[in-house]
């Protein structure tokens, strides 16, 4: 049976890994949660891993993957498997989704397609053509159209999004400020960065300190769409 905070935490963890694909930080747990200090977000953490709730992904920044919820909010009774937002599963095949212990109506799987490669440094070329497909869980998917891309480059490192990773995208041609999103530079090239509003201009952030914000005219920018999830290869 979880606390509270426990709770608490897993539920926030969950939420931000389906809406913006990547984990929270510690800060942003411990404000959640209205705790003085990041240690006690550690203790909850490591009470979370310790009771199979949630597993710490080695050598990552920030890397946490969810396993599994409380099917009540009191904690208490069975638990319902889910397929995690990290999916096992190398590019050259469909990614699988993971077991489930028990059947349920509301669990879906949808096919999305690996549109080719994204740059998360220098931006590279325009997304290509379909190479192939994954399957991944509906849970983590918000409602619209949706394609992946593989990652290459460092520049996201520290939003917990590696060189090999896919990023799974839905469609749109807006963004909020704070958004991770695929840009389009003037109809060339294609890159993977965080979204802001500088005055008129957009400005593409990087999650990595080696690497400086473009800031562009907002006539340069197209937005692709916005990322929701995230496939990660062991």
């Amino acid at each position: 049976m979880l606390t509270r905070k426990q709770h608490e935490l897993l539920r926030f963890i969950h939420e931000r890994l389906r809406e913006t694909g990547v984990p929270p930080s510690f800060d942003e747990m411990k404000d959640a949660l209205d705790l003085k200090s990041k240690s006690g977000i550690h203790r909850l953490i490591t009470a979370l891993e310790e009771r199979g709730f949630i597993r710490r992904l080695p050598n990552r920044a920030r890397a946490l993957e969810v396993i599994r919820l409380p099917e009540s909010t009191s904690g208490a009774g069975s638990q319902r498997r889910f397929t995690p937002s990290v999916v096992e599963g190398g590019l050259a095949g469909k990614a699988k989704a993971a077991p489930q212990s028990a059947p349920d109506s509301r669990d879906r799987e949808m096919s999305i397609p690996v549109m080719g490669r994204i740059a998360a440094g220098v931006p590279i070329s325009a997304i290509q053509t379909r190479s192939h497909s994954i399957t991944l869980s509906g849970d983590f998917l918000a409602q619209g159209d949706h394609f992946a891309l593989e990652v290459r480059g460092d520049s996201m490192v520290e939003a917990g999004i590696l060189d090999g990773d896919l990023v799974v995208i839905r469609r749109q041609d807006s963004a909020n400020t704070g958004d991770i999103i695929v840009a389009l530079i003037d109809d060339e090239e294609a890159t993977l960065k965080r979204f802001r509003r500088r005055g008129s201009s957009i400005a593409l952030e990087a999650a990595n300190q080696a690497y400086e914000t473009r800031v562009l005219g907002p006539d340069r920018v197209k937005i692709q769409g916005k990322l929701v999830s995230l496939v990660r290869r062991y």
